[in-house]
């Protein structure tokens, strides 16, 4: 082994091998990067609402010049709301029941009040709210309700409360900082009611309550009174089906979610990311291109004197060795520099990241892990593979 080691120091290229070093790390680093960056940005654009499944869509009807002029009512009639149910791509259909009374509503963050306002609450069937039933209840008497509020309630606390008077910031994790009150009236009653936030919700953009506290509620305070829904929550079978599209656009009703072009916007990434892959594959093959000419050349110049070693009784493993580890110590170097690079780089955007989506999961490097390790024996195999064989072509050939 020495001596072989001894042949192979004496026409090593370190200028072929610092190219080789530099290209394969550059191009395994776009290569893990791309992947690392897909994975931890993703959910920015496709994170599910914790309390709705990604198949329930919210309809409405469309709001424009010409329904305001032809006095088009905004809401569901019986007929309309059993048109849309009767459709075959819909599996279930809830309606939003809206209070018929006044609230007005205050919530304060440690201390700090963030809301005073008159709001409106809503609430669509159980079924359809995907929380923990001992958390989603609500019993007659009870002055404790639990609320899901809009997500833009606690990024507006967060980006402006939070940020400009040095306030903690609040996750989903942290719900129980916050402190809601309800005050209802009507009918003759006033009644104060405490709101347990169980939770955040991203395609909602009201206050949503269980379905028991607004049956009892509008019966209490407003038992005259009784709308028709203005919006419709349905579960689809394929929200990427067409035919959900041309019935919404035919009946002149709009979903009011932003999933489609967050698929559309997940669909671009996704693409880029891949063209950023791709380029860095690229690199990678031609540095591995490069490092196995650079190894070619070296057992080329070396062929006589490796003959010998083979008529003397070396065997091609122990001649081919010296190689196959220079081979293995370069890939592995590249790959823990690439992963260090890596883990800098990720610290430096998931800080710009959680700077304006605090409550999305920090996740791990295990994907950019797990690719470099994959990359790491496919190429080595090769590697190694390859020489051997130019060895063995060398060994025959002495025959």
């Amino acid at each position: 082994m020495n001596l072989v080691w001894k042949l192979l120091r004496q026409h090593i290229s370190v200028p072929q091998f610092i190219g080789f070093f530099f290209a394969n790390l550059f191009g395994m680093f776009i290569v893990l990067f791309g992947f690392q960056f897909y994975q931890d940005v993703l959910p920015v654009f496709t994170a599910e609402d914790s309390f709705m499944k990604a198949d329930y869509l919210i309809v409405s009807k469309r709001i424009g010049t010409g329904s305001t002029i032809s006095g088009r009512s905004t809401s569901f009639t019986s007929a309309e709301t059993a048109d849309v149910k009767a459709q075959p791509f819909i599996s279930r259909l809830g309606t939003f029941t809206s209070n018929e009374y006044k609230v007005y509503a205050t919530m304060g963050v440690s201390g700090t009040q963030v809301l005073n306002s008159e709001i409106f609450l809503e609430s669509v069937p159980d079924e359809f709210v995907d929380a923990p039933l001992a958390d989603w209840k609500y019993e007659e008497g009870s002055h404790e309700v639990p609320i899901i509020l809009p997500r833009t309630y606690i990024n507006m606390y967060n980006f402006g409360f939070a940020q400009s008077r040095s306030l903690p910031k609040i996750s989903d994790g942290l719900v129980g900082m916050i402190d809601f009150k309800l005050f209802i009236h009507g009918n003759g009653h006033e009644e104060d009611f405490t709101g347990r936030v169980i939770g955040f919700s991203n395609r909602l953009n009201t206050i949503l309550v269980p379905k028991a506290f607004m049956d009892w509620s509008n019966g209490y305070f407003a038992p005259n009174n009784q709308s028709n829904p203005t919006r419709l929550i349905v579960e689809v079978k394929n929200p990427a089906d067409e035919a959900v599209t041309k019935y919404v656009d035919q009946k002149g009703y709009e979903i009011e979610t932003d999933k489609l072009n967050a698929e559309k916007t997940t669909y671009f990434l996704r693409l880029i990311v891949m063209l950023v892959m791709g380029i860095g594959l690229v690199i990678s093959l031609l540095s591995f291109y490069i490092l196995m000419l650079s190894i070619y050349l070296l057992v080329q110049k070396n062929a006589s004197k490796l003959e010998n070693l083979l008529l003397i009784g070396y065997s091609p493993s122990r001649v081919s060795r010296p190689y196959q580890l220079l081979t293995l110590a370069l890939n592995v170097a590249v790959l823990l520099i690439a992963w260090l690079l890596l883990w800098m780089v990720r610290n430096y955007y998931m800080d710009v990241i959680f700077t304006f989506y605090p409550e999305m999961e920090e996740g791990n490097m295990l994907p950019a892990i797990i690719v470099g390790i994959l990359l790491l024996l496919i190429v080595t195999v090769f590697n190694l593979y390859a020489i051997r064989r130019k060895v063995i072509r060398i060994w025959q050939r002495k025959d």
